[in-house]
Formats: structure tokens, sequence, C-alpha cells
């Protein structure tokens, strides 16, 4: 009799360990799917914010009066970030790109003075560039208003395409990790269907019945949430020590906010598929239970 309730437990704590290792590694997907998904959007933020407005100055516009205008561009709410390029430093940066001076062969400087604008990423498109630039030529002695067109409409398209694969795919994987784990649990509950209905013989509820073991579920799902955060934390780890300047798009704020999906879908789904498991067995007839 010891025999057989000690075989029973090792076979019970068998099956927890083997859900536990399951819902982690569907955890993972899971998380780097939702990780992915976040640091696109950083990542499109980042590109289009790091798109450049180049606005022309006239040569009757003082470097006083120039930095007076990016003091008011700087008030714009679509405006992130404004830099004043004189024609002073526009020849010393192109000297230093060329490796020579091109003012000792002309004769005069041959720049124009600039004003480079990046603008938010709401605004970084085609349509409102249109309108922000007609509203920037309405300035006094300013020139032409010049922005790589192609570049900013290829970067977008292909960011609308990476967010929608990467949608998809977060909602494929969900449906696909809800059926992996509802099966891991339908199996971990099955070993004790009869256990089930003899307590349901006895008079105990439904609800009695199946709160240990959606608990217990529950448990199993936090402790493979938590494997699987460990993991996902090692892997951005060994991303930051290959490139560092990967923390530009993977925030702080990316790194909880996967975390907490991660926790959350360990919990709900486990719970979920454990309240339906036991559900399907507390409907069945003693019969039926021989014939699964």
């Amino acid at each position: 009799m010891g025999n057989k309730r000690k075989n029973t437990r090792n076979r019970q704590g068998l099956q927890s360990v083997t859900l536990c290792i399951s819902t982690s590694l569907v955890l993972i997907l899971l998380g780097m799917v939702v990780f992915s998904v976040l640091t696109a959007r950083n990542m499109s933020t980042y590109v289009r914010e790091n798109l450049i407005v180049t606005m022309m100055l006239q040569d009757d516009m003082t470097n006083p009066e120039a930095r007076q205008l990016c003091g008011r561009l700087h008030r714009y709410p679509y405006i992130n970030n404004v830099e004043f390029i004189s024609k002073e430093q526009a020849l010393k940066e192109q000297t230093q790109a060329l490796g020579t001076d091109p003012s000792e062969f002309i004769g005069a400087n041959p720049f124009q003075a600039s004003i480079e604008i990046r603008l938010k990423s709401d605004y970084a498109n085609t349509d409102s560039l249109q309108w922000i630039t007609k509203e920037l030529q309405r300035y006094p002695k300013v020139g032409s208003i010049t922005y790589q067109k192609g570049l900013m409409d290829s970067v977008n398209t292909l960011l609308q395409k990476i967010s929608l694969v990467l949608l998809f795919l977060a909602g494929l994987l969900t449906f696909v990790s809800f059926s992996l784990i509802s099966n891991t649990v339908r199996l971990s509950i099955y070993a004790r269907r009869f256990s089930i209905h003899i307590m349901k013989l006895v008079g105990a509820s439904w609800g009695f019945i199946r709160r240990p073991f959606v608990l217990r579920a529950v448990g199993v799902g936090i402790i493979a949430a938590l494997l699987a955060v460990v993991i996902l934390g090692c892997c951005v780890y060994a991303l930051y020590t290959y490139e560092p300047d990967i923390l530009t798009v993977v925030t702080p704020e990316v790194m909880v906010f996967t975390a907490l999906s991660v926790f959350l879908f360990g919990i709900i789904i486990t719970a979920i598929c454990a309240g339906l498991s036991v559900n399907k067995f507390l409907k069945m007839k003693a019969g039926e239970l021989y014939k699964i």
C-alpha cells in the first residue's frame, strides 16, 4: 500500500515536472514574440525619429537669426530635435570628409547654413511632411527644404510589414500555445479522473473539486513563467554583451512588459486549461471514464 502511494506521488511529481518544462518552452516562445513586437515598435520609433529633414538657409541669414529660428521651431509639437549647422561648421565637416578644403580652390565658402530637423515618429511620413514643409517655408530667409522621401517611404512600408507579420505570429502562437498547454494539463488531470468522479459521488461541489487542480496548475504556471523569464533575461544579456547599443530599442519598459506578459500568460492559460479539463471529466459518467 505504501509503495503504491509512493509510486502515485512519484508519477504526479513527474507529471508536474513535465507540465512545468513544456509550459516553460511555450512561454519562452510567447515571450520572444511579445519581446519582438515591442522591440519592433521601438525600432520603428527610433528609425522615424532619426530621419532628417534639412532646411537650407539663405546667405543673408545671420547665425543669431538662425539660432532664434531654432528656438521657435522647438515649440512645434511635431518636432523632436533641431540642430543648427553654420556655414563654418559645414565647411569644417566637409573638409574632414573630403580630406581637403574646398574653399582653397573656390576662394570662398561654398556651403550654406542649414537646420537639421528630426520629427516625432508619428509625423515622419510623407503625408505629414507635405504640410510641415509648407509651414516651414513661410519663414523668411528660408531656402529649400529637403528630405529623403524614397527612404522614408521604404522604411515606413517595411516597418508596417514587419509589424503585421509579428502580430500574425503572436496570434498564431497564442492559439498553438493554448492547445499545447491544454493537452499537457489534460494529461496530468487524466490520471486522477476517477478521484474526480469519486468526489463528485460523495457530494462535493464542482467548484470544490475544481479548485485544487486549478491552484496546482497556476502554481506550475508561475514556476514555468519564472523559468521562462530567467531564460529570456539571459538571452537579452547575451544580446547586450554582443551589441551594447541594443539598449536603444530594448528599453527597461520592454523587458518589464515582456516579463509581466509571460507571467500573465502562464497563470491565465494554465488556470483556464485546468478548469476546462476538470469540467470535461466532471461531465462524464462512470462508464465513459473507462473508454477514454
